[in-house]
């Protein structure tokens, strides 16, 4: 089978969650262009990124924008589907197909903006090859991020993954693990903390970050951004895609000067999706 594109999957995905859907006989196109969008974010890179746009390009557009900061994955959906937002930007494409699958939210994904790259990290570890036999190993808890974390730790050589799994991979799917790990799933936003407590951690790039981890440099093992579909995007309620406020904030998201502070700010460590 040809292996699809990055872009491809995105597309693809995008559609699957309705990104061409804007219901005729719906309000979502009225003019709001003069309206504050309110928009949800992880505090970094996320609400780094927004804050680049608010602060430099949105006057020209006549756009205005305010930003709300969560430090968790579950409020910024909460709040989107009980309308105190108007968008949220924190989130990838598996994560957000589970919390539509779990919870029935009507949310529409937008186009792909950054990747932050999943690493490894230890406070005690110098490279993969030396974790230690019998080791506690921190993963994310939510299932799209633990089988991501578990998949990076197949390609890494610290175990072996049944065949075809890949980032849906559960402990289950473990074949061997030679060095005996011990696994330890917590709440993304825990996993820094963990380190004290662990030989090496699976820690999402924003967490990393804002914790003072530099995955380009700190990682013992990191993901690469090619054909990878954990992009971070924009979310809103289904519908909504049309407001011009959106319009308007997806537009400056995908301009050569948010590329070019993403690549100036975080030197690999966050990866422009587009």
């Amino acid at each position: 089978m040809r292996r699809r594109s990055f872009a491809a999957v995105l597309t693809a995905a995008a559609l699957t969650l309705g990104l061409a859907a804007c219901g005729s006989g719906d309000d979502a196109g009225e003019a709001k262009s003069t309206d504050t969008l309110k928009v949800g974010v992880s505090p970094v890179p996320h609400g780094e990124i927004l804050k680049y746009v608010a602060d430099n390009l949105a006057a020209a557009e006549g756009l205005k924008i305010e930003i709300k900061e969560f430090n968790d994955y579950i409020q910024p959906n909460v709040a989107l589907s009980e309308k105190q937002l108007d968008a949220n930007y924190f989130q990838h494409i598996p994560y957000l197909e589970e919390e539509i699958a779990a919870k029935g939210y009507k949310f529409t994904a937008l186009k792909a903006v950054h990747i932050e790259p999943l690493g490894v990290y230890s406070k005690t570890v110098k490279a993969i090859a030396d974790v230690p036999a019998g080791g506690v190993v921190a993963i994310p808890n939510d299932p799209s991020n633990s089988g991501r974390a578990l998949s990076l730790l197949a390609k890494n050589g610290l175990i072996t993954l049944k065949d075809g799994v890949g980032v849906k991979a559960t402990e289950k799917d473990i074949t061997a693990n030679p060095k005996n790990l011990q696994f330890k799933a917590l709440e993304a936003a825990q996993l820094p903390r963990s380190l004290e407590d662990t030989a090496i951690s699976v820690i999402n790039g924003n967490y990393a970050i804002e914790t003072g981890l530099k995955p380009s440099t700190d990682a013992l093992a990191l993901e690469t951004g090619d054909d990878n579909p954990y992009a971070n995007l924009v979310v809103v309620r289904t519908g909504d895609e049309a407001d011009p406020r959106v319009v308007k904030l997806e537009k400056l998201l995908h301009s050569a000067e948010v590329k070019k502070f993403i690549e100036d700010k975080y030197q690999g460590s966050v990866l422009a999706a587009f």
